[in-house]
């Protein structure tokens, strides 16, 4: 395990080395601070029917800043290193494949962790100015940070499995932002064609990104996306892990 965790801090070192990350960084923090203002200006003065809270995360600049962030996040991890030959002494070091994948992965989601800590200070600062909470409970919150942890766990496992089939890092983008939007708008079928059957958008529904969102947001604890996200996150780590022995003996 001491292995592990020597490849886990120098995948997170490399984050904070890395100009993109902080372009990344400005970019989130500047997208989602203006989706925050503009929800504020929207429901200041006026009767709405949900807190400060749900409309932040069910916002359409929200969603778009959600869905681009992990082909930056992820596209570098393993197509940087197929371009540059430094995966070669990775390759052959005394560690094992899953520990490559494993550090990659959680080095990218340690950086995601980070993206989305500063937006605590919205609400923080937002019942500290005005006197009344951005949510109407704590399970609001919980339920909504796990949320954005599942699906950034599930959507960076697919950037990684973009990032291993090619040493091109903006292939490795396009192919894990085609996928992503995909995969996001797979969710919202059942409300742009109405003529499905119930079943079919009942099963349509479990891959909503937006309608678990709201669910959540409000402090219903759903855990049928916990078991959804958890278990495709571990599917696509597999296939990373496959890919990458694959290429491996390639080389």
């Amino acid at each position: 395990m001491s292995k592990f965790f020597t490849l886990l801090k120098r995948e997170i070192r490399s984050y904070f080395y890395s100009p993109i990350a902080y372009i990344v960084l400005v970019f989130f923090l500047l997208v989602s601070g203006f989706d925050f203002y503009i929800q504020l200006s929207f429901m200041n003065g006026r009767p709405v029917g949900y807190t400060v809270q749900e409309a932040f995360f069910n916002s359409v600049f929200f969603w778009f800043a959600f869905v681009l962030i992990f082909p930056l996040i992820t596209m570098r991890l393993f197509a940087e290193e197929f371009k540059l030959g430094t995966i070669e002494p990775l390759m052959t070091a005394p560690v094992r494949d899953w520990q490559v994948v494993l550090s990659k992965f959680f080095g990218a989601l340690f950086f995601y962790i980070v993206l989305w800590t500063p937006t605590l200070l919205y609400f923080a600062i937002f019942q500290k100015v005005t006197g009344q909470p951005a949510a109407n409970s704590t399970g609001a919150y919980l339920g909504t940070y796990m949320m954005l942890l599942l699906l950034g766990m599930f959507y960076l496992s697919v950037g990684c499995l973009a990032s291993v089939l090619t040493k091109n890092q903006i292939v490795a983008a396009i192919i894990s932002f085609c996928a992503i939007t995909l995969l996001f708008f797979l969710g919202l079928v059942s409300f742009i064609i109405q003529d499905v059957s119930s079943t079919t958008r009942q099963l349509l529904g479990y891959f909503s990104a937006i309608e678990q969102m709201g669910t959540l947001s409000r402090g219903e604890i759903d855990t049928r996306p916990m078991v959804l996200y958890l278990s495709m996150t571990i599917v696509m780590l597999a296939l990373t892990h496959q890919a990458f022995q694959s290429r491996k003996w390639r080389m």
